[in-house]
């Protein structure tokens, strides 16, 4: 067995044996995670192993199940978020557009991602650089983000498509009154 895979079975086992307590966790989690991003609001929560990095910003009362970055580019998380687990959130692609080499060189391009606020993602929700996910918006889980989600829209698939829509009096309701999870 390779040493990465024994310390991948290793980290598994200690999260599940070690911080059964629920609380315990998240404030473990929690902790590990404000070290890796560049800002946080209040009521940040994590709740289950995450790998960001320097270029995410978070709001207040965001709560993350489970995400993973890849590349560089700027991320910018809402107030009131929520995910599911195991969300992947794509920043840098190779260079393919005039590369020096094929298929590709050793330049990244690197895009942004911003998710507004009051948005709720699924499990296993993968988004593209250069996505606008809007304003009170759920994604489907397993859907694969790859252009701008309107506000208040529900959408999913592969590309994620929208295919209702929230009542908009309700969710400013809501909003006007201040009532978020």
């Amino acid at each position: 067995m390779g040493l990465i895979k024994l310390l991948g079975e290793l980290r598994i086992w200690l999260v599940e044996n070690s911080f059964s307590n629920k609380h315990r966790r998240q404030r473990f989690f929690t902790k590990i995670v404000k070290t890796q991003i560049n800002e946080f609001g209040e009521n940040f929560k994590v709740n289950n192993m995450c790998r960001l990095n320097k270029s995410v910003t978070v709001k207040n009362n965001v709560n993350l199940n489970g995400m993973e970055v890849q590349g560089n580019g700027k991320i910018t998380i809402g107030n009131n978020f929520h995910s599911g687990k195991d969300i992947l959130l794509i920043t840098q692609n190779h260079n393919w557009k005039d590369a020096k080499t094929i298929p590709y060189d050793d330049e990244y391009i690197l895009t942004n991602i911003t998710i507004e606020d009051n948005v709720w993602l699924g499990s296993k929700v993968t988004i593209i650089g250069n996505s606008t996910i809007g304003e009170g918006s759920i994604i489907q889980a397993g859907s694969v983000v790859v252009n701008d989600i309107p506000p208040l829209s529900i959408a999913g698939g592969h590309p994620a498509t929208v295919f209702s829509k929230r009542d908009e009096e309700h969710y400013n309701e809501c909003v006007k009154m201040g009532k978020f999870y």
